[in-house]
């Protein structure tokens, strides 16, 4: 028999004690994931369009030090990635930043900061896809056919929407040696290039240091969206074995990796190419790798490296899709949007609608926005939840009352310098990176506050009781009732795969005629759905709440 706490485990959910509700239900959740699979899931998240496109855009802005920005953007990202282990260690579920904010500062800032987040993932996916055309452009001159790069881009788009609603977990098998092969070609161009008998070696490094001040801040601004998915793998804190241990350091470990990766191909790029390499007939190109590759190796190898960083930012834009759909299932879990954002697909049992509303705005940016538009916005929306989610560890360590629930097993060290550090060196970014940070700021606070103000404020505190009263009248049923539980159940099981969706489990007890409204049905569902995977299984939920012992 499963005896579990359930009164407990739900004040402790109610309470913000996301850690203590974690540990009552731990023996169903596996821990798989080690040291070496943080550093390969954050570096997988990273490597993509910040180095396939960026160098050419910063080039513009720069000229050929940009390898310095890299590192400097690096070091305002760092006090985020040591802030975000801390707050991932005390509240290990899905979420990531947004979780970490709504539980600081309440289902507001919450609200804002969960469509800032969704925003700026949706637009680095967008982002990788601009970035893919420019390379698809090189295979269709290869082999002499003629088609609109938009074109190109939209049709990946949709069916990497297309793959996310179908759930093709194996996908993620391929992202990595797909990141690895690329970042294998990326390593043997630069010691090529070391080697190559033209290059200047000084003129980067000149350039850099020749930079003044305000050009180095903006440029590292600018490329800052390339280390956005660093801390990616805080939101699955679940799953990682010794969380408080293994995702620290591979974080670190990850960020000074992806660190040193950019940099130095930025410095062999800039030291091998001639002149203005970066501007063709007043261009900028977009393709830095493929001219790169071409310039050592000759057409071949740029169409093995123009082919290489298509399936790299497909992955990408894959891995993009499925981060900022979350976001809105998560909030809509929250009841800070409405319920069909949360309702999963009862055959593939994914948030079909997040994705595709993701997927659609994603098609508005790639047809609307100029590329270096869109990087901008993306880095903006990044920079400034770095800067809040720094404020959290720094408002959850000093202010205890109501947040007694804050234990976490990794603190951060040189507390707090070091989150000061990176909420003032992400304000000096932010500033210096433009009028379009503060305009995607604005629009997301202004969206944040409509969509609290319309449907937020009256859903966001749900009640313990009707949680409380249906454990009651649940348990212990006699044998016909659990027959009819398990018929009506399984008959509201419309993918036939033994789970309930939210959208069923609502039909199944309206047929069993229990006396909870819609809004206190979905309450109930998200207490049983441990695990957030937005599916319920039938014969566990019938076992563990049949049987379970109230206080």
């Amino acid at each position: 028999m499963i005896v579990i706490d359930i009164k407990s485990t739900a004040n402790k959910l109610l309470k913000g004690d996301v850690k203590g509700a974690a540990k009552d239900v731990s023996h169903q959740l596996e821990r798989t994931i080690g040291l070496v699979g943080v550093i390969i899931i954050s570096l997988s998240a990273m490597l993509g369009s910040g180095l396939f496109v960026l160098p050419s855009l910063a080039a513009e802005m720069m000229g050929p030090g940009i390898w310095l920005a890299y590192v400097l953007a690096a070091l305002v990202v760092l006090p985020g990635a040591i802030s975000k282990s801390e707050l991932a260690s005390a509240m290990p579920t899905s979420g990531g930043d947004y979780i970490y904010i709504e539980r600081t500062y309440g289902p507001l800032f919450g609200t804002i900061a969960g469509l800032g987040l969704w925003a700026s993932f949706l637009l680095k996916a967008a982002f990788a896809l601009i970035g893919l055309s420019a390379y698809m452009l090189v295979v269709t001159i290869y082999f002499d056919i003629e088609i609109d790069m938009r074109i190109v881009s939209l049709v990946v788009l949709t069916l990497v929407v297309i793959i996310n609603i179908l759930g093709v977990k194996k996908i993620k098998a391929v992202q990595a040696p797909i990141v690895g092969l690329a970042v294998l070609l990326l390593m043997f161009l630069s010691f090529k290039a070391l080697i190559f008998a033209d290059i200047d070696l000084s003129l980067p490094a000149t350039s850099a240091f020749e930079a003044t001040p305000y050009t180095l801040a903006e440029t590292a601004a600018f490329v800052f969206v390339a280390y956005a998915g660093v801390t990616k793998v805080a939101a699955i804190a679940e799953e990682v074995k010794n969380p408080g241990r293994n995702l620290p350091r591979g974080m670190i470990i990850s960020l000074v990796a992806a660190t040193v990766l950019y940099s130095a191909v930025a410095y062999m790029l800039m030291a091998t190419l001639d002149g203005v390499w970066w501007q063709v007939d007043g261009e900028t190109v977009e393709d830095p790798i493929r001219l790169f590759a071409e310039h050592l190796g000759g057409s071949t190898i740029g169409l093995i490296a123009a082919i290489l960083a298509i399936f790299t930012m497909a992955s990408m834009a894959l891995a993009g899709i499925l981060a900022a759909s979350r976001y809105l299932f998560a909030m809509a879990r929250d009841n800070l949007l409405p319920q069909a954002l949360e309702d999963v697909n009862a055959k593939f049992e994914t948030p079909h609608w997040p994705i595709i509303l993701t997927g659609f705005m994603m098609g508005l940016a790639i047809l609307f926005l100029p590329v270096k538009d869109v990087a901008k916005l993306a880095s903006g929306f990044q920079i400034m939840i770095f800067i809040v989610v720094n404020s959290c560890v720094i408002v959850l360590r000093q202010v205890k009352t109501g947040h007694e629930w804050y234990q976490p097993t990794y603190t951060s060290p040189f507390y707090p310098f070091i989150q000061i550090w990176g909420i003032v060196g992400g304000i000096i970014l932010v500033i210096v990176i433009g009028s379009k940070a503060y305009m995607g700021a604005g629009a997301a606070i202004v969206l944040g506050l409509t969509f609290y103000t319309l449907y937020g404020r009256k859903h966001a505190h749900p009640r313990i009781t009707p949680f409380t009263t249906f454990c009651n009248e649940f348990r212990n049923p006699s044998g016909v009732e659990h027959n009819r539980r398990e018929v009506a159940f399984h008959a509201a099981d419309m993918g036939g795969k033994g789970h309930l969706t939210l959208k069923e489990f609502q039909v199944a007890m309206r047929a069993l005629h229990f006396p909870f409204s819609v809004e206190e049905c979905r309450i109930i569902f998200h207490e049983a759905d441990n695990d957030e995977t937005g599916v319920i299984d039938i014969d566990d939920f019938l076992e563990t709440f049949e049987k379970a012992e109230i206080d």
